[in-house]
């Protein structure tokens, strides 16, 4: 079942995080299906958090989605390289984001290979955003799309993901962000392989 609007609507950009893991991306562009259940977030809470673009109320060409109602795509280069996909949430003008860090790939496999350049399945293929979002075919023409789209959408498949088995960490990259990089932010599956090798601090 496609995730709704209202799950992405809610207030606490930290529990959606949480209960995004175990759900499943799916990308349908050019008539290629690929899938693959979600293994690591991240939560960034707009603009009292120094780790998010949009802190202090930062609105730029670039972050003006995150101001968009929950449930819409955020798709943003890295280091002129990498296209890392957010999950928009919360309600219009606030701008909370997620960002989608590893996937387990489930469906459209050979799809994922092909785009990754690899022969076989590793956790290198969708350990990691950039990784990620290259695996299933995301990048920042897809910025803006909605999640109830038929292009980029979230699946609830019954997986439950019990407390006693996410894994709540620093995030990664956010060093400059003073005492918000300290936030326990990440959230992972315990033992999964395809969570990413990121060490947060």
């Amino acid at each position: 079942m496609k995730l709704p609007v209202s799950f992405y609507e809610r207030k606490d950009v930290v529990k959606i995080a949480r209960e995004l893991l175990g759900k499943v991306l799916v990308t349908k562009f050019n008539g290629i299906y690929t899938a693959g259940m979600i293994v690591e977030t991240e939560a960034y809470a707009g603009v009292t958090d120094r780790a998010s673009h949009a802190y202090g109320n930062r609105r730029t060409p670039r972050t003006e989605v995150m101001y968009m109602h929950g449930g819409a795509a955020y798709v943003y280069l890295c280091y002129g390289i990498h296209h890392l996909f957010n999950v928009v949430t919360n309600v219009q003008d606030i701008p909370h984001a997620i960002l989608i860090r590893a996937i387990e790939p489930l469906e459209g496999i050979e799809s994922m290979l092909e785009r990754r350049d690899k022969i076989k399945v590793q956790p290198s293929l969708t350990a990691g955003p950039g990784a990620m979002s290259m695996s299933l075919g995301i990048n920042t023409i897809h910025t803006g799309l909605s999640l109830q789209g038929p292009e980029i959408y979230i699946e609830d498949r019954g997986v439950k993901i019990g407390n006693k088995d996410i894994i709540a960490a620093t995030r990664v990259g956010v060093a400059y962000a003073m005492d918000d990089a300290l936030r326990p932010y990440r959230f992972y599956i315990k033992g999964n392989p395809f969570v990413s090798k990121g060490k947060g601090l």
